[in-house]
């Protein structure tokens, strides 16, 4: 992945479009709930601005459907930005047209403007090529600090780069791909990969090439039960893909054929359904009882992940091992949360709900590091190129 960054492009006195994903919740009262995203893209800006840059910044939040929608203006994070860097973050009314483009050009060295929602234009999505040139037609320099949308095909992550004079990675991104590499393309062995959630059909890819990239494979979560029904156990009530045991059955014959170590578990903590303080029974993988549901990976599981993990020199984690919402059913994937931080490993985290497991856990700083790209972050993971990435290698030639 070869893509220059900010760092390596003259930016005094010119127009820098900066995409950054500030796709970030709202409460009720449409302030922002959460300003991780916000936060991670203040290098790259604050970068461009010492350097002399006009800063122009651009994101998405939510689906409108392509008509504006006043619940998903950026007006509150662009307010979040202002007190962030410290300075006036002006709103455009919108993210093309006379007005903006007027707006733009006032721009003085070292000042800020955010575009409204790209996705107001239906255009956006559709990765429309006359509404990419208008977006260009702001930009003096392209810079992609959007990591998490980069596996999108819109016309502000991919079209727009055809037609400005010069891109690059911010901050962010770099960082972004330069632990992908660390992980997947050069690690220190050896590799433990860690994954969890509900489906094994949305981790399928990335169980593949996990099969012959890493020494380890911790499985966890729903998607456990469907390789152990594969396997002939009675898993009850239990979250089951049925069109799908015998894939799970070839992932792990395959891994083991190459020498990958399985581990699944072999105890679960089990209730009739899920609710906080609902009772529960911890039981061997082979006696859940009918009628009764895995909700969580048992104590001896737990252990046994925790010995898998140990000598690694490298851990990927990818969902959480149980329900861990509801209490009651969080004790796998905080047992999981504390050994990936006792551990001397590089350690990069993945997704949502993993994000929020190690946040939840007080672990986030005990991590190497927690990606910012919930589907981008699955995509590379599953040996794809994200259009975001390829549209910057294109364009740093």
């Amino acid at each position: 992945m070869k893509v220059r960054s900010v760092d390596e492009i003259p930016l005094k006195g010119k127009k820098v479009f900066v995409r950054v994903d500030f796709n970030v919740p709202l409460t009720e009262n449409g302030e922002v709930a959460e300003d991780h995203r916000i936060r991670a893209v203040l290098p790259t800006l604050r970068y461009i601005l010492e350097q002399g840059g006009r800063a122009v910044v651009a994101s998405h939040l939510g689906r409108p459907k392509g008509k504006p929608d006043p619940s998903m203006s950026l007006a509150p994070a662009a307010r979040v930005l202002e007190k962030l860097l410290g300075r006036p973050v002006n709103l455009a009314p919108d993210c093309i047209g006379p007005e903006v483009g007027n707006m733009v050009e006032k721009l003085g060295a070292g000042q800020v403007l955010m575009l409204e929602n790209l996705r107001f234009h239906s255009e956006e999505e559709k990765n429309d090529p006359a509404f990419a040139k208008a977006l260009a037609a702001l930009a003096d320099v392209y810079i992609n600090d959007a990591f998490a949308a980069s596996h999108r095909a819109h016309a502000s992550v991919d079209g727009m780069t055809r037609y400005v004079s010069a891109c690059a990675a911010g901050f962010l991104m770099k960082q972004e791909l330069d632990y992908f590499h660390r992980i997947m393309e050069a690690p220190e062995r050896p590799v433990v990969a860690v994954l969890g959630g509900a489906k094994v059909s949305t981790k399928l890819p990335i169980l593949k090439q996990f099969a012959s990239r890493v020494d380890r494979i911790i499985i966890g979560g729903a998607m456990a039960n469907t390789f152990l029904k594969g396997m002939g156990l009675d898993l009850g009530a239990s979250l089951v893909e049925h069109d799908l045991l015998k894939d799970a059955v070839e992932v792990l014959d395959a891994a083991r054929a190459r020498g990958v170590q399985v581990y699944l578990p072999v105890d679960f903590v089990v209730a009739e359904r899920l609710e906080a303080g609902v009772t529960t029974k911890v039981v061997a993988r082979d006696k859940v009882p009918p009628g009764w549901i895995a909700f969580d990976v048992g104590p001896e599981s737990q252990k046994q992940f925790a010995e898998a993990l140990k000598g690694a020199r490298t851990i990927i984690w990818n969902g959480p091992l149980g329900a861990f919402e509801t209490q009651g059913f969080e004790g796998g994937t905080m047992a999981m949360a504390e050994s990936v931080a006792k551990s001397s490993a590089v350690s990069v985290v993945g997704g949502g709900d993993t994000d929020r497991a190690v946040h939840m856990a007080g672990k986030a700083d005990a991590v190497s590091y927690i990606s910012t790209g919930g589907g981008a972050f699955l995509e590379l993971l599953e040996g794809r190129t994200l259009p975001g990435v390829k549209a910057l290698e294109t364009c740093s030639r």
